[in-house]
């Protein structure tokens, strides 16, 4: 075992909602995993007057002033686009065509996924993002690479080969039978290899055929532990044209759920242009969505319904979506969040008074909240007891006016709100995943 001595931040498994736990002088209990090579886990936490004569024979490790929080989740993310970040375009749509899909077209070539999955890992955890549900490419060599270079990182990592067999360009779309054949295989692979998961991922539903859509249902049935992730009602152009090709369908979200890929583990990025029925449908089948700010206002998508959602009880976490989205940073994507929240949008138009949510609320949507959407509850996003021990060593005074911030805050949602606002990679002083990473 070791221990680690600092103010300590993280959120009560026990509470019927995010309520966040704090320490100003606080001690993290860490021991093995229960197998060798498995994931450390977390003993204790709490006080350190309380657990200090209770862990007298443990090595301690001291960070004075700084805030040791559970290391980040990144509910959406696409490792393929790490050189599209910050290309100008009209909108979706136009985006895609222009730069996406002829980027992701490179990545047949093992040698260049394998370079950018490097950059990629590198810019997670430079980030304090130690957990990641990540799209690949339709190439079943990008899966192979990034999983491979993952394996050696310590990283918590989903990820899938894109399905998209039609309507998709010459380079990236895929032939409908050998897209599900590959699938299979990478599932067999490579779900459940240390910390590495696989995730069916149908890009979007224009993109897939409906004998596509059935096969991946099919291996979502077949292997129910494995992920499904895709896109939903990111775009008003998306929706309209999903309402051409399913003119018998209640909603684009309802594509899905016919198709029977609504599930708990199935993660909808963006879940914008709902309705409260496909709220209700998200809820009752227990898929969640993954909210992306950045991506969201970049793209003049719109604005995730924050207070709809929590009407109707819907899952939910905080995606940097890379890139659409601008940053890999959770203080950017959760100060992106905050905006959006007050920006909600009720009956059609912009609300009189947008929600203002809590600091520890946008914190909770980063880690232990983003890790329940993704059915990890108790297994990552927080620091309480039994879970693997991924957390993330933060120093408010890297920057001088955070600095300031942070010595003035008069409570825990001042200090947090300061880290939000002013705080960027400079802040994450040490990441450390529950599993070392290789030397």
């Amino acid at each position: 075992m070791e221990a680690c001595r600092a103010s300590l931040l993280w959120f009560d498994p026990l509470a019927d909602g995010p309520l966040a736990r704090y320490e100003s002088d606080g001690l993290l209990v860490v021991g093995s995993g229960p197998a060798p090579g498995s994931p450390q886990r977390v003993v204790d936490v709490g006080a350190w007057n309380d657990l200090a004569p209770r862990y007298a024979d443990v090595p301690v490790t001291h960070w004075p002033g700084r805030l040791i929080t559970p290391g980040f989740v990144d509910l959406h993310i696409h490792y393929p686009q790490l050189d599209v970040i910050g290309s100008p375009a009209d909108g979706l749509l136009p985006w895609l065509e222009r730069y996406t899909f002829p980027h992701e077209s490179r990545f047949h070539d093992p040698a260049y996924a394998a370079s950018v999955a490097e950059v990629f890992l590198d810019e997670l955890l430079r980030n304090g993002v130690t957990t990641a549900l990540t799209f690949a490419t339709s190439h079943p060599a990008s899966v192979d690479a990034l999983m491979a270079a993952a394996g050696g990182r310590g990283i918590k990592l989903v990820a899938g080969k894109v399905l998209q067999d039609r309507h998709s360009p010459d380079g990236v779309r895929d032939e409908t039978e050998q897209s599900l054949i590959d699938t299979e295989r990478l599932i067999q692979r490579w779900h459940g290899q240390g910390r590495l998961g696989y995730a069916i991922t149908p890009r979007f539903a224009p993109s897939c055929s409906d004998a596509q859509m059935r096969g991946a249902a099919e291996l979502a049935a077949r292997y129910p532990q494995v992920w499904i992730q895709s896109h939903v009602a990111e775009n008003l152009d998306e929706v309209r044209w999903v309402r051409e090709l399913y003119p018998s369908a209640r909603s684009y979200l309802a594509v899905y759920g016919d198709f029977g890929l609504l599930r708990e583990r199935a993660v909808y990025a963006h879940c914008i242009h709902l309705d409260d029925t496909d709220r209700a449908l998200m809820r009752e089948t227990g898929a969640a969505a993954a909210v992306s700010p950045t991506s969201n206002l970049f793209l003049g998508s719109g604005f995730f319904d924050y207070a709809s959602a929590d009407r109707a009880g819907m899952r939910y976490g905080l995606a940097s979506d890379v890139g659409g989205g601008t940053s890999f940073c959770p203080f950017h994507t959760m100060l992106a969040a905050y905006h959006v929240g007050r920006a909600s949008v009720t009956g059609g138009g912009l609300a009189k008074q947008g929600l203002s949510l809590a600091p520890s609320h946008l914190w909770w949507q980063h880690t232990a909240g983003a890790a329940a959407a993704m059915g990890l509850e108790g297994v990552t996003g927080n620091l309480a007891p039994g879970c693997e021990a991924d957390f993330v060593v933060l120093n408010p005074q890297a920057k001088p006016l955070l600095a300031r911030k942070w010595s003035q805050a008069d409570s825990l949602e001042e200090a947090l709100f300061a880290l939000i606002v002013l705080g960027d990679d400079r802040v994450i002083e040490q990441v450390r995943p529950a599993v070392r990473p290789a030397a």
